[in-house]
């Protein structure tokens, strides 16, 4: 879920996948998707006319701020002056409700998390995105164009909001040496054992599955989203030994800065901006990104197949990825922004290096999180891959 509050952090729900559709759908053609699987064919829009006067939206909170929550946040005002759309918005609490609501066809946009977009694009319930139509798009960092999981067959099927990576926290007074691999969380045998947390979801399976693709080079990992039986298995049995060190899973980012700060949690998973709020609150805490990389998110906007206001729909996908709100929602919500000109609008300028936004080689070590599907995204044909229900299944027994 997303948690909302003065700062708000990303986070994803349990899913189960469902695809649905076949045919063609490269930007009007016919595109391949993970494993041979193709989209429905759908085409873009062309050209942008008048806006229609409104559109509807389906956000994670913080991403569509219109002065209500705090007076001095607000990028939605202005764009309803400029252009005549009035932008309706509708909160969403998980990955699932986003899918579901974007079903109705009542809805013209939404801002995407990674196990929810490739359900969206193979269900049909979004179009392939014009490009050449969104001004902005060309300042976008190219490490986030073009990726599994807002692209099919070279067409794009919406724009990058923004990025962080899922790191490693510890308490300095109380976690030596400093921990330098994800080893640290994992080692049955570890002192802190009680005192270690991990992210509550079922996407945390690809962080194990990371961890073994760097150290056991034998399960043949090439992407910790795609797993075989045999390497899910392997990733499912660390986690099951993992339980036993862990104190407590979370995914209210509230109750992770609380954990640490009363010495419950010492070392775990966390967001960069969680790092933040935790050393405002004074706890001796740091964060590494660990030798063997890291997990991630980046959410994209897209655009309902059956948008009923897409000039508008259009218009606020170049607008929220415009230099000045990008850098307002990069801030408010505590993420690298996706526009590279957006890191000289922060208010705090040094915001683009807290969250490492024009350091692509950092995130050259992230691999963002991805919808495990059946059809293995590594593009392995010879086996069946396990797609997020399989996840979900196994993360109920993982917990126990």
């Amino acid at each position: 879920m997303r948690n909302s509050g003065k700062m708000v952090t990303a986070a994803l729900a349990a899913g189960v996948l469902t695809l649905a559709g076949c045919g063609g759908g490269d930007s009007g053609g016919t595109g391949s998707g993970p494993g041979g699987l193709t989209v429905p064919k759908i085409d873009q829009l062309a050209s942008i006319g008048a806006g229609e006067g409104e559109v509807n939206v389906v956000s994670w909170a913080g991403y569509v701020e219109d002065g209500s929550t705090d007076k001095t946040v607000d990028w939605v005002t202005g764009f309803e002056k400029e252009t005549g759309c009035q932008v309706n918005n509708k909160v969403a609490g998980t990955s699932d409700e986003m899918v579901t609501l974007m079903k109705t066809g009542e809805y013209d946009v939404v801002s995407a998390s990674g196990d929810a977009s490739l359900r969206l694009i193979y269900g049909g319930d979004v179009a392939p995105v014009n490009t050449s139509l969104i001004a902005n798009y060309k300042d976008v960092f190219e490490g986030l164009k073009n990726k599994t999981w807002n692209s099919v067959g070279g067409a794009a099927y919406g724009v990058p909001h923004g990025r962080g990576a899922n790191l490693l926290m510890y308490r300095t007074d109380v976690v030596t040496p400093a921990p330098t691999s994800w080893a640290a969380v994992f080692d049955p045998a570890s002192p802190y054992k009680g005192k270690i947390t991990a992210y509550d979801s079922p996407i945390y399976i690809a962080d194990a599955a990371l961890y073994l693709m760097k150290t056991k080079p034998d399960l043949g990992i090439k992407n910790p989203y795609a797993l075989d039986d045999t390497q899910f298995q392997a990733a499912v049995g660390l986690l099951k030994q993992q339980n036993e060190l862990i104190g407590e899973y979370w995914s209210d980012y509230t109750k992770e800065v609380q954990a640490f700060k009363a010495g419950n949690s010492v070392l775990g998973t966390t967001w960069q901006v969680i790092a933040n709020l935790t050393k405002a609150d004074k706890a001796p805490v740091e964060v590494v990104l660990p030798s063997e990389g890291a997990t991630g998110w980046s959410d994209t906007w897209m655009i309902s197949a059956k948008s009923k206001h897409p000039n508008c729909a259009y218009l606020w996908m170049n607008h929220i990825i415009s230099p000045a709100a990008n850098a307002g929602v990069a801030e408010w919500f505590g993420e690298a922004p996706s526009n590279r000109l957006s890191c000289a609008e922060t208010k705090d300028p040094q915001h683009c290096t807290t969250f490492h936004a024009e350091d692509e080689s950092y995130f050259d070590q992230v691999w963002y999180w991805t919808t495990p599907l059946a059809q293995c995204i590594d593009g392995r044909t010879d086996v069946t891959c396990k797609d997020y229900a399989a996840w979900t299944q196994a993360w109920t027994s993982i917990k126990g």
